[in-house]
């Protein structure tokens, strides 16, 4: 199991610490208000099963996170959580796990009465993802923090995408098609999706159709990948990365995404 300790910049956690003990001057006996695992009372203490759902817990202001399933773990749902594992989620004070996830059952029953137990939607998209942190934030009183990062998105998000759209060959929005997972790469970069596959095994038939597509790129999930989608298309495949690292920042999946897909739009 990795053990992950996040911190924010002090004046940001000064600002949820007050949040914190605003919210819970009445005494009351919300999960947030219970735990001290990180020092700072009043801050709670979040296991969650992989780096993505990590990565959303500290956009959305938690200090204390766990990450069950290891980062070297090429696919994750692939992954069986241990005893130890599984003794750390009882002692959480916010459990995150994203429904497709099949030991999401396992987790929840190890999680115990005193946990609560948050299914998160995993999606990158810039929208989803903001709207996601947000509501992680509420519950866990770091709202503030949550406001602070998705400022720093929004502005990280432009940049990149004015990049890429800079980048674009001959000037002209680039036409991809792209794995159900992996859409969100295309619209940061302003790509034209004219197609998607997956999440399940492609057809001949649906591979005969989006070759007829003509598409400048595929852009294929680096968890999921099957190999090379369209070999005699002529389209250049782009590997896109969902899950941060150990880091456990949100920020660098994207930067990452823009950098390869900039390679692919310059070779093009």
């Amino acid at each position: 199991m990795a053990r992950i300790r996040v911190r924010i910049p002090s004046l940001l956690a000064l600002t949820a610490a007050l949040v914190l003990v605003a919210g819970c001057g009445d005494g009351g006996g919300s999960p947030a208000a219970k735990s001290g695992g990180d020092d700072r009372p009043g801050a709670p203490k979040v296991v969650v099963t992989t780096t993505w759902e990590g990565a959303f817990a500290k956009a959305a202001g938690a200090e204390d996170v766990t990450v069950i399933v290891p980062q070297s773990v090429h696919h994750a749902p692939d992954y069986d959580p241990k005893p130890s594992d599984l003794a750390a989620v009882a002692e959480a004070d916010f459990v995150l796990y994203a429904p497709f996830e099949p030991y999401a059952e396992k987790i929840k029953e190890a999680a115990g009465s005193d946990a609560e137990l948050v299914e998160v939607a995993l999606d990158n998209d810039a929208a989803k993802v903001k709207a996601e942190v947000k509501r992680l934030a509420g519950k866990f009183g770091t709202e503030k923090a949550a406001s602070g990062w998705t400022a720093a998105f929004d502005t990280e998000y432009a940049k990149l995408g004015a990049e890429l759209k800079a980048a674009w060959p001959g000037g002209k929005s680039p036409a991809v098609v792209s794995q159900v997972f992996t859409t969100w790469a295309a619209s940061m970069a302003g790509a034209t999706t004219v197609g998607t596959y997956g999440p399940e095994a492609v057809t001949p038939a649906q591979l005969a159709d989006l070759a007829k597509k003509k598409p400048a790129l595929v852009l294929d999930n680096a968890h999921m990948s099957t190999g090379t989608v369209l070999p005699d298309a002529g389209a250049a495949q782009v590997k896109i990365v969902n899950y941060p690292g150990e880091e456990l920042d949100l920020l660098t999946v994207y930067r990452d995404a823009a950098a390869e897909l900039k390679k692919a739009m310059a070779a093009l």
